[in-house]
């Protein structure tokens, strides 16, 4: 694999000790959609698992498109070596609040108020021979009240009628994000189209997260082959198919609760030693799909994140179309 192994032993003593759950992954393997010219919306909102704290809401936009190799961010992706390359841009915000949001005041021992905005170009190719995928991703933004957080936050709740929140003027001060993630995924079993079992590791380094994870991914159904190739006229038009995903995170540092690396003037953070190292997280869904249509439905649980926090659900919905129209 080209470059891979380098790459892995940089991260591997930058990052010594990581981890962050990333809270929306569009370059899973179960999230694949095997065109290379799509656009995908994903929402995420804890209104799904009836909770109103910690990762409040997340949406991102993506667009995959070959003209987007010519990105010149793209060349500090790293890439498999196949025939399989898809290349895109993302748009992505979210939101992070403490357990209560009707107190003007700090709540010491809970979550900081958090917004973030981020312009990510990442990369996802197949190595179809040795069954392998590689996502590289490089994350550009900033963390702080430039990301609205709070009137973002605050408009929804006017239009569904939920309670005005208070607090943001506590939240995580403006500061840069600058972050890459890398994903090695390798598949282990698989039994036709109806089952596959692959296995899964992340490492992300930079101003917002670092963090080393791993876990196995299970999907069960109808479904093509994310680590392809399946030839073009034995394509399944409709699938259908649930995963489960568990993951162990290592973490050590998270600026939604630490605050920014260079911005050290935030009135509340979690400090250092506050910080639960090791998290466990379990994501669940089911996607449907038929020729350009993708559809997704998922729960997340997450382990508590700081010594006095608390366990966290989230659910999430996404919605994908393809331009590629679907051949036999």
């Amino acid at each position: 694999m080209q470059k891979i192994k380098p790459f892995l032993a940089l991260l591997g003593s930058l990052v010594s000790g990581l981890g962050l759950a990333q809270r929306i992954d569009n370059t899973a393997s179960f999230r694949q959609i095997g065109q290379g010219n799509f656009i995908r919306l994903h929402y995420d909102n804890d209104f799904f698992t009836a909770t109103d704290y910690y990762y409040t809401q997340g949406y991102n936009l993506e667009v995959v498109n070959p003209a987007l190799r010519k990105n010149p961010l793209t060349k500090l992706l790293v890439k498999a070596t196949g025939n399989q390359v898809q290349y895109g841009l993302a748009f992505e915000h979210f939101g992070f609040t403490p357990t209560s949001i009707q107190s003007n005041a700090i709540l010491i021992g809970d979550r900081p108020f958090a917004g973030c905005i981020l312009l990510k170009t990442f990369s996802i190719s197949t190595d179809t021979l040795r069954r392998i995928r590689v996502s590289s991703q490089l994350s550009t933004g900033m963390i702080g009240p430039v990301a609205f957080g709070g009137e973002i936050q605050a408009a929804l709740h006017r239009l569904t009628n939920g309670i005005e929140p208070h607090g943001w003027q506590h939240q995580i001060r403006n500061d840069v994000i600058l972050n890459y993630a890398l994903t090695y995924e390798k598949q282990l079993y698989t039994y036709r189209h109806a089952l596959s079992v692959s296995a899964t590791a992340q490492a992300q380094v930079g101003t917002f997260a670092d963090r080393l994870q791993t876990g196995v991914v299970v999907m069960a159904g109808r479904f093509n082959s994310p680590f392809g190739p399946t030839p073009t006229n034995r394509q399944l038009p409709l699938q259908l198919y649930v995963y489960a995903q568990p993951l162990v995170s290592v973490v050590a540092y998270d600026a939604s609760l630490q605050g920014g690396l260079f911005n050290r003037s935030s009135p509340y953070v979690i400090t250092a030693d506050q910080l639960t190292r090791t998290t466990f997280q379990a994501n669940v869904g089911a996607v449907f799909s038929y020729k350009n249509l993708y559809l997704e439905y998922y729960q997340s649980v997450l382990s508590r994140e700081f010594e006095t926090g608390l366990a966290h659900r989230w659910g999430g919905v996404k919605i994908g179309i393809s331009f590629n129209p679907f051949s036999h």
